[in-house]
């Protein structure tokens, strides 16, 4: 499995704006690309944000970054041109231990 994460630093004054962007229009329009097993968007104590994509496997990841990506980011960057500092990691899963 490949998880696909973005730490947003939020500038305080647009916080509220950006969860809602997050929750009602980004997050929705990436899922539905259909290339996603999930997502999860965690909000920090020092108002940092970190959505969490799930891919099957590298390939979908990169399906998704060529086809659908460059879209969403020109979205993303028409509602925030500024005060959101983005960065992006990859991660692979290389073992999982049951609860």
């Amino acid at each position: 499995m490949i998880f696909y994460e973005v730490t947003a630093e939020v500038s305080p004054d647009l916080r509220a704006r950006y969860e809602l962007y997050m929750r009602e229009r980004h997050i929705p329009d990436v899922l539905a690309t259909g290339l996603f097993l999930g997502a999860r968007l965690s909000r920090g104590d020092g108002g940092q944000f970190r959505v969490r994509y799930e891919f099957a496997d590298l390939a979908t990841y990169e399906k998704y970054i060529e086809r659908h990506a460059p879209r969403l980011r020109a979205d993303f960057t028409a509602h925030f041109p500024d005060g959101v500092t983005l960065s992006r990691d990859v991660w692979t899963t290389l073992q999982v231990w049951p609860h």
